[in-house]
């Protein structure tokens, strides 16, 4: 939904994109490409039923945009806008106490949760429908979650952030071995049944420490439920 008035442009989309569900019917769809005349680089369009959904976190980068929350909304603000803090003048950097999830780590951090989905729908898409494990395809996956995680903590600078990174690794780590006790058992030739991974209990764990991070980037502040650790 686009609102739009003098003072200020947002986008506003609902935070669904936050929640690991989505993110299993990617490896099923057609994914294209969007591309925005005039502006550098592209975002994911994934295609079901006729209908075509823009990745919010792509959409964010090539438009400039920053993304915030608002109840069970995502907020993209575009530059320029009255919403867009660096367009106001404001100050550059304030006390972590009172400034929670800087902006910069929020937006890593998100398209980095997002990377981590996708390599889980990926993998639980394949045994559902039994397609063969590889450890190349995989394995890309693994690498895009991973550059997203070394950029995530390349932003990380108030001490909100950096408690947060930590967990954000944890989730990486949970989905590395899944991922590894997949292809080990693939490697083994031992039997998958198709809701393997669905009665898995670090499956489990995962889905809620996703929906755990999600519960913080709505927020904009670190809190440690236990679930990631």
């Amino acid at each position: 939904m686009l609102k739009n008035d003098n003072r200020t442009t947002r986008w506003t989309l609902a935070t669904i994109v936050l929640l690991p569900l989505l993110a299993l019917t990617l490896a099923a769809q057609q994914v294209t490409s969007l591309i925005i005349s005039g502006q550098q680089g592209q975002a994911k369009v994934l295609q079901v039923q006729g209908t075509n959904y823009v990745e919010v976190n792509g959409l964010a980068r090539i438009t400039g945009g920053s993304l915030s929350f608002s109840g069970n909304q995502v907020v993209l603000t575009l530059p320029g806008s009255a919403g867009d803090s660096s367009a106001a003048g404001a100050p550059p950097s304030a006390p972590a106490s009172s400034q929670g999830l800087s902006s910069e780590f929020l937006n890593a951090g998100i398209e980095a949760m997002a990377q981590v989905r996708e390599w889980h729908a990926a993998l639980k898409n394949a045994v559902e429908h039994s397609y063969p494990l590889g450890a190349d395809w995989l394995g890309s996956f693994r690498a895009q979650a991973q550059q997203a995680l070394r950029l995530a903590g390349v932003a990380a600078s108030t001490d909100q952030d950096k408690r947060a990174f930590q967990l954000l690794t944890n989730g990486f780590n949970m989905m590395s071995k899944l991922s590894d006790k997949y292809l080990q058992m693939t490697a083994n030739l031992n039997y998958i049944a198709p809701d393997a991974i669905s009665n898995d209990p670090l499956d489990q764990r995962l889905v809620a420490c996703g929906h755990s991070l999600a519960s913080m980037a709505s927020t904009r502040q670190f809190v440690d439920d236990g679930s990631c650790q």
